[in-house]
């Protein structure tokens, strides 16, 4: 049995960290996880149930009755939340308005911690987010953090059709207590700014290489 890996893939919003992901993915024939998608379903779950967002002691109760789960398939997880897929609603405004302050609860993020560590058991993934490197899987040596100017990323996330400003994002993220935003110091950091997808996904590929990891033949 081919042994298991796990590529950490963080950065500021809308910094293609997604699409780097999916094709890294692709290529390694391994699953994609977004992170980000899970706290959204989570936040999603939350307003559900009737809690404020924007109150910690009612996030905190709220997130400890959520059932979390998924549908594994090939290279991609259907998110379950009490049952249900949340999918349909996750770039909802009132999800989007929502996620910053629930996700930056720490009894969210240590259950969201545990779900994505669980995910990881016997298989390999490509998993993307804002503390995958730092907080999530420290110990892996496949890291990376992409980023890019703040002008690219706002005209990206624009032409994403996005109601959330990722200027906003990154200012939340960086500076909650529990698990920030920030570039693990063992990444290899990625500008996406000037370069191509395929130019970024092969940086990428070289870094994977040079730290050791087998690239299967395409």
């Amino acid at each position: 049995m081919m042994p298991t890996f796990v590529i950490a893939i963080d950065g500021p919003a809308a910094s293609g960290k997604s699409s780097v992901s999916k094709l890294l993915a692709r290529r390694l024939h391994c699953a994609h996880v977004n992170s980000g998608a899970l706290y959204r379903a989570a936040a999603w779950g939350i307003l559900e149930s009737g809690a404020d967002p924007t109150d910690p002691a009612a996030v905190t109760a709220a997130a400890h009755t959520l059932q979390l789960d998924w549908a594994p398939d090939r290279q991609d997880f259907t998110l379950l939340v009490n049952g249900q897929d949340p999918g349909p609603h996750l770039r909802d405004a009132a999800v989007a308005a929502s996620v910053s302050p629930v996700a930056s609860v720490p009894a969210v993020r240590d259950i969201i911690t545990a779900f994505l560590r669980h995910m990881a058991e016997g298989r390999s993934l490509i998993m993307e987010g804002r503390d995958i490197g730092s907080v999530v899987f420290p110990e892996t040596p496949y890291k990376f953090y992409i980023d890019a100017s703040e002008e690219i990323r706002l005209s990206r996330r624009l032409a994403q059709g996005e109601t959330d400003s990722p200027l906003s994002r990154d200012r939340q993220d960086s500076t909650r207590k529990t698990a920030p935003l920030k570039i693990a110091e063992d990444a290899l950091v990625i500008d996406s700014t000037h370069l191509s997808l395929d130019a970024v996904v092969q940086q990428a590929l070289d870094g994977l290489t040079a730290r050791g990891l087998a690239i299967p033949a395409e």
